[in-house]
């Protein structure tokens, strides 16, 4: 069971600890706006924007090289990332516009995110949602990411920081079934409501 939480709303004592969750004299208050699940003692946000953590897996878009082997990347408005590759023998050469995956190896300043293991992804679209919103596009043991990728035929790849890339298949209906999990991300049952949706609409050879 779901129910919504505000700011500065007192939680049941066994709520699970985490960054929104404030424990003040001993007791747990929501420090935002949301719903606290009963079942699974959590807080779930309603927004909120992405804090980049080390293993994140992200998608960005290189800027224009600043030296050699040095390259900044944009994650999101708020957040810069870093290749350094001038440190190996040989390394990946990108240039301005470039779309790449990474995985973030250390994070300072709380706003500027190490990448590790970059790789220029080809061409496809690229999609913004709520970072907020990616566990539940992802799903429990990332059900819910690869029904969609099955069924539409398309591959997705998904970054941490909001932005999704995908690439053939039915790039339509993948971008549907992604922008529908995130505006019903609070709801019950949209795992199955989605497969119904991707079943009546893709093509058979997908199924």
């Amino acid at each position: 069971m779901r129910q919504f939480v505000t700011p500065g709303e007192e939680l049941p004592k066994d709520t699970r600890r985490n960054e929104y969750v404030m424990l003040q004299n001993g007791k747990a208050y929501s420090n935002i706006l949301g719903f606290y699940d009963s079942d699974k003692k959590d807080v779930i946000p309603l927004e909120g924007m992405w804090k980049p953590r080390i293993g994140d897996n992200v998608i960005g878009v290189v800027e224009k090289p600043t030296k050699p082997g040095l390259y900044n990347v944009v994650l999101t408005e708020f957040v810069q990332g870093l290749i350094i590759t001038s440190k190996f023998d040989s390394g990946p050469i990108f240039e301005a516009n470039d779309i790449i995956e990474a995985t973030v190896a250390s994070v300072e300043r709380k706003r500027l995110a190490i990448l590790e293991r970059p790789r220029k992804l080809a061409l496809g679209q690229t999609l913004y949602v709520k970072p907020v919103r990616i566990p539940r596009i992802i799903g429990k043991s990332e059900t819910m990411a690869n029904q969609i990728a099955r069924l539409t035929g398309s591959r997705i790849i998904i970054g941490r920081n909001g932005i999704i890339w995908i690439n053939g298949g039915n790039t339509e209906l993948a971008i549907k079934a992604i922008k529908t999990v995130e505006s019903e991300a609070h709801t019950s049952g949209l795992t199955e409501r989605i497969k119904s949706m991707l079943e009546a609409e893709a093509p058979v050879e997908n199924r």
